[in-house]
């Protein structure tokens, strides 16, 4: 579990950058110190909002399915720090690809979900054939 607990520092630390990120840009913006609760935001708060978001989402997935694949799993050391390097392959490329739309996007999200999944996948897998 201390490997998996390792690998997740970089996982939850996307997590905080994009956090970081949205705060940044509305501490210097007049339009959004306010907060999005008060106001509509601009384009660069609302699409840095967007981001963190799909990263919360994707943190919570893959922190879950590591711990699941560590518990399940024998040996499971390598395939969590393959997961967790991906996600953070994945999320440079979603975040950098984000404002060309859903094309530039499209290779992190893979990259940071996709791993999750078939983590589950082979838990499953691991749990139904014993």
């Amino acid at each position: 579990m201390q490997a998996t607990l390792q690998a997740d520092v970089l996982v939850v630390a996307w997590l905080a950058a994009t956090i970081a990120n949205v705060a940044r840009l509305r501490f210097f913006s007049e339009q959004d110190i306010a907060g999005a609760g008060l106001v509509g935001g601009s384009d660069r708060v609302r699409e840095a909002g967007a981001v963190a978001q799909n990263t919360l989402e994707q943190v919570v997935l893959a922190i879950a399915t590591h711990a699941i694949v560590t518990a399940i799993i024998a040996r499971s050391r390598e395939m969590v720090l393959t997961m967790a390097a991906l996600f953070v392959v994945g999320r440079v490329l979603f975040w950098s690809g984000y404002k060309r739309g859903a094309s530039g996007r499209a290779f992190g999200f893979a990259l940071t979900f996709y791993p999750s999944v078939l983590g589950l996948l082979a838990s499953v897998a691991a749990l139904l054939l014993g």
